[in-house]
């Protein structure tokens, strides 16, 4: 369970701990990581690619990737590609890297909790 619960939790946001039987705590992060990552890619902000260039760049796809399945689901529908001309893209570029942070924080969370290190 240590190993699986904060896999399965950064791929689908908040599973870790519904497989734990933590389902409040499991549901809420579901929800906000799934609500917020929506509402970046609502306002249209920008998915950060792979690549060895700028460390922003870098650093952003990080964010990025820490959400998961919906990260992979989203670059392969190529969603979010960012629209520098709409006025909430930047918003929406800090969402999805926020969404991703956040549901790396719950896969740690979720893995404390399998080692019993948290109640």
């Amino acid at each position: 369970m240590a190993v699986v619960a904060p896999a399965v939790g950064w791929l689908i946001p908040g599973a870790g701990h519904l497989l734990q039987k933590r389902w409040t705590r499991g549901l809420l992060l579901m929800v906000s990581v799934v609500a917020m990552f929506a509402l970046g890619l609502l306002m249209e902000g920008k998915l950060y690619s792979p690549n060895t260039g700028d460390i922003l760049d870098v650093l952003g796809f990080i964010g990025d990737i820490g959400a998961g399945a919906l990260y992979i689901v989203s670059k392969a529908l190529d969603a979010g590609t960012g629209n520098i001309a709409r006025a909430t893209a930047d918003y929406g570029t800090k969402y999805l890297i926020v969404a991703g942070l956040l549901n790396i924080i719950s896969a740690v969370d979720a893995y404390h909790i399998a080692i019993g290190k948290k109640p």
